[in-house]
């Protein structure tokens, strides 16, 4: 390797290098805080129970069991038993993996549609961060699960429907976000020079405004992503967003609800899984805006 072509090289190794170093320093602050570590934790098992759901589970949960319909934990079932005799501990481990594939689509559709519209509204001004911003503002003028609700009741009760629901009406609290980080940073020395030197502005957006934005956009993703799953699980009970026989947590609740006075089981394991899951998600939430906060990083 020549003389000239080394620098480049040491160049190019440093930057994977230090975002490597800056993510084990996230890391290590989140674990040695007791409440980020607890829902780092909790995301951890259900990480590992979608994973490994057929090698934890004790039976198949779509499989019914008339003659062992609604028994209390035991020994052999250790949730107990529903209506149909299925295993709720078995149905749980599986409901974790409709879990995560609604939190993973939420989140590449409402982070990047936000993101696009926060970032092209806050860059532009004008006109166009109107237009952007009072199409927000309609959204926000509706609760999200009123608006879940209405879209889903057009599309048809379905899981995929409510995926696309949630994401209809999650993305505005993102979106103004990114405009208010971006307006911060358009005026800034290096988006001067950038343009001086005849960048794009899709250049300039991409390449200089959106890695800006996108710490406070993970950690706004990470807090509202218990109100994802509170909606799922209500679209869920309501009977418009997973269908039987899905495990869906929101659903398994819906169908124990006529059976929670004699049978407690039947919506208190599905339930506490819901408040695990979305305390998490707040608590890991609330780490990563401390980790990612400028004062703290200094303070490391």
């Amino acid at each position: 390797m020549s003389d000239i072509t080394k620098p480049l090289a040491a160049k190019k190794s440093a930057v994977p290098l230090q975002s490597l170093g800056t993510l084990k320093n996230i890391l290590v602050f989140l674990v040695k805080s007791p409440t980020s570590a607890f829902g780092l934790l909790v995301l951890a098992i259900l990480l590992l129970c979608a994973l490994f759901a057929p090698l934890l589970a004790t039976s198949d949960p779509y499989v019914q069991n008339l003659q062992a319909t609604l028994q209390p934990p035991s020994a052999e079932h250790f949730f107990g038993t529903d209506e149909l005799g299925r295993d709720i501990y078995s149905r749980l481990l599986y409901g974790s993996r409709i879990t995560l594939r609604i939190i993973f689509l939420v989140s590449i559709v409402v982070g990047p549609i936000g993101l696009f519209i926060g970032t092209v509204a806050g860059y532009f001004g004008g006109r166009i961060d109107n237009a952007l911003m009072r199409l927000t503002d309609i959204f926000l003028s509706f609760p999200s699960l009123i608006l879940s609700l209405a879209f889903v009741a057009a599309l048809g009760p379905s899981l995929n429907n409510a995926i696309i629901a949630i994401s209809l009406t999650a993305w505005p609290p993102i979106a103004r976000l990114a405009r208010a980080e971006t307006l911060t940073f358009r005026r800034a020395d290096y988006i001067s020079a950038a343009r001086l030197q005849g960048a794009s502005s899709a250049r300039i957006i991409w390449r200089s405004i959106v890695p800006m934005c996108l710490p406070s956009v993970v950690i706004r993703l990470t807090l509202n992503m218990a109100t994802v799953i509170l909606t799922a699980a209500g679209l869920g009970f309501l009977g418009l967003g997973a269908q039987p026989p899905l495990p869906e947590w929101g659903a398994m609740i819906a169908t124990g609800r006529r059976y929670m006075i004699d049978s407690w089981w039947l919506v208190t394991f599905p339930g506490i899984a819901i408040l695990c899951v979305s305390l998490a998600f707040n608590l890991l939430g609330d780490g990563l805006r401390d980790a990612l906060d400028p004062k703290q990083m200094n303070r490391r």
